[in-house]
């Protein structure tokens, strides 16, 4: 197959608007007349739904947890990007285009990230006007911070609670249309698979999380907004609900996984305390803005350090190595995640981690209390730094902070053309549960922008143009696909059940988690890529053998919820390993060591692998196919990425 992005002619500075304009339309009348499914109701599915429900469409909104606001959109702390040039420092949104292109080491589709760029603008108008507080300067105007990957500010932020307050933002306009009768909200409810018709997307079959009940759903069209996959490495800043199940059930249907294998590590989280941790703590990029990234020169002052023999603060400047400072001048401590979580690793696999383990550095305010205040960094960072005490002990405004990278974001998703349609017509994925904006890695502050702009401002013009083509029939609930799909569903629930083996659902999850983590982390080599497969086909094979599900399917069982995400889990991780061996190039987050120049520093190789890896599902224990999507590059010139 191959694979049409629909990336409209022209300028790309034309194309979105041209695309709009040619776009057929829905009328007013008709749009009742349509059935749509919202699977997520973090931001990307709330601001779809409320948008959707706005122009008279009718929507079906689902979510497993209990109110859309406790969806991890509400997790991100530092902000939101967009290129209004506030500071009147150099911003535009070609900038905009060009730093996240550069920032996801040119391996996305410039189309796509243009109209990222180009949207932004809108966003912060949308969000303002919904009463979001975003935090102002003294004449009352919008602020901006920095974020890395980035020489300008252009990051707005409500403290370190961005999330919550654009979440809470989305969910109000979703609010007024559930009041409305134009969203109808399914709380606690599961997607299990994807119903397709003669190869469109028609519906979804759901399990009740309180009762069980095993239902089925029809719909002109389905909107997948489900956030990313972390949680195949167990531990990450995810919040530990956060699956890739609907994706993954979708995939197994027709729609093919881009990317896989990009995953984002976090530089900035607190590290990991003992076995006993089910996730980890991100603490905001924006303290990367004050915060000074430091760990000794020598060896000999870490082991001083790691034993308590000494503290940090009885170093001396002169003893401290300030790396990212070092090796990037230009940038400083405001690299790109991926540089700076790599260099985290190099400095502690040298021996210089601060902490017991020897995995932690040191992110040091020091410098800048003495330069503005304590008062003054506790009005930007209060939260966080209250939160940091809560969870180490120890007071950040005395001390410095001790960091350490960690999955959080992932960059692969499912395979979407222009308009956010998969593979299968009629099935869309929106915000992290696409691939397409961030390439192999995400610059910080771009995940909620790309959410809230798939919601807001690109699906209600591309589903119209999709609706209005196939017409307002409705889908025949009664079709025989829906039953067929409903009993493979229930089948595979009732084969967890009966194992009855030994082991427990978290068992396996920790073990894949730590072959990820070790091979497929921040540094990938295609031995340890090869020797993870093979562990993860053994470990899968016991799965099915041995694992131990309590409970039935007729009652509220999270024993049985966590079996069939870490079922999941485990067929994705091996893709994901297949991924990472198949590119044999070093990108952003996916750092191949046999691939890297003199510094240390990613490797790319344009000439080979200058495309989106798609794969497409085969069967059950079957290889996947690669489908190459090549990426043209006619607005930023290739260049090996420095920051320095």
């Amino acid at each position: 197959m191959i694979l049409d992005s629909k990336i409209p002619a022209g300028p790309i500075a034309e194309k979105w608007t041209k695309h709009k304009f040619s776009s057929k339309l829905v009328n007013p009348a008709n749009k009742r007349k349509y059935e749509v499914i919202v699977v997520g109701t973090g931001l990307a599915g709330a601001s779809a739904a409320a948008s959707l429900a706005e122009l008279g469409y009718n929507v079906k909104a689902f979510c497993f947890q209990d109110s859309p606001r406790r969806a991890h959109s509400i997790a991100a702390q530092g902000g939101i990007n967009a290129a209004k040039n506030y500071q009147n420092d150099g911003d535009s949104v070609f900038r905009l285009f060009y730093d996240t292109v550069k920032g996801g080491d040119y391996r996305a589709r410039e189309a796509n990230v243009y109209r990222l760029a180009e949207v932004s603008v809108n966003i912060i108008d949308q969000c303002v006007a919904q009463g979001v507080p975003f935090a102002r300067e003294y004449g009352g105007l919008l602020a901006n911070r920095s974020f890395g990957g980035a020489q300008v500010s252009r990051t707005f932020y409500a403290r370190g609670q961005t999330g919550q307050q654009l979440l809470l933002g989305a969910y109000s306009a979703l609010s007024r249309q559930v009041a409305n009768g134009k969203v109808k909200l399914f709380p606690r409810t599961e997607m299990m698979d994807l119903v397709t018709i003669d190869g469109q997307a028609k519906g979804i079959v759901t399990r009740n999380l309180i009762t069980g009940a095993i239902e089925t759903h029809a719909a002109h069209a389905v909107l997948l907004c489900t956030g990313g996959y972390g949680n195949v490495f167990y531990l990450s800043t995810n919040a530990m609900g956060s699956n890739v199940t609907a994706a993954w059930r979708a995939h197994k249907r027709g729609a093919y996984f881009a990317n896989p294998c990009y995953t984002q590590i976090h530089p900035t989280c607190i590290p990991v305390s003992g076995d006993h941790q089910s996730k980890l703590t991100l603490m905001s990029e924006s303290l990367r803005n004050d915060g000074r990234v430091w760990v000794p020169k020598t060896k000999e002052m870490a082991e001083k350090l790691r034993t308590g023999k000494i503290k940090a603060n009885d170093i001396s400047e002169d003893e401290r190595d300030y790396y990212l400072e070092r090796k990037y001048p230009s940038f400083g401590n405001l690299v790109p995640r991926d540089v700076a979580s790599r260099n985290a690793k190099y400095v502690c696999d040298e021996g210089r981690g601060v902490n017991e383990t020897g995995e932690a550095v040191f992110l040091d305010f020091r410098d800048a209390i003495k330069r503005d205040g304590e008062d003054s960094i506790r009005a930007r960072y209060g939260n966080l730094f209250d939160m940091y005490q809560q969870i180490t002990g120890e007071n950040p405004y005395q001390v410095p902070m001790m960091i350490y990278p960690a999955v959080h974001y992932t960059m692969g998703g499912l395979w979407v053309d222009y308009n956010l349609m998969t593979t299968v017509p009629g099935l869309y994925a929106l915000g992290e549960a696409n691939f397409s904006d961030h390439g192999a890695n995400r610059l910080g502050a771009s995940a909620l922008m790309q959410g809230l702009a798939d919601g807001y401002f690109v699906i209600p013009y591309t589903l119209g143009d999709y609706l209005a083509q196939i017409g307002p029939a409705p889908v025949p609930a009664d079709h025989p696909e829906f039953a067929k799909v409903k009993k493979e569903v229930e089948e595979r629930i009732q084969k967890l059940l009966s194992i009855k083996g030994s082991k427990t659902v978290d068992y396996f999850h920790k073990k894949l988690g730590k072959i990820m983590w070790n091979e497929c982390g921040m540094a990938r080599t295609g031995e340890g890529l090869s020797k993870a497969k093979a562990e993860i086909k053994k470990l899968k094979e016991e799965f099915w053998k041995d694992v131990k599900v309590l409970g039935a399917n007729e009652e509220l069982n999270q024993s049985l919820e966590k079996a069939n995400r870490v079922a999941d889990f485990l067929e994705l991780g091996e893709l994901m390993i297949d991924d990472a061996f198949s590119r044999n190039e070093s990108c952003g987050g996916h750092f191949r060591e046999e691939y890297q120049t003199p510094e240390g520093e990613a490797l790319r190789d344009d000439e080979n692998y200058a495309y989106v890896a798609a794969w497409k599902y085969t069967g059950d224990n079957q290889e996947e196919e690669l489908v190459k999507e090549p990426l043209e590059f006619e607005n930023v010139k290739l260049t090996q990425r420095s920051y320095k």
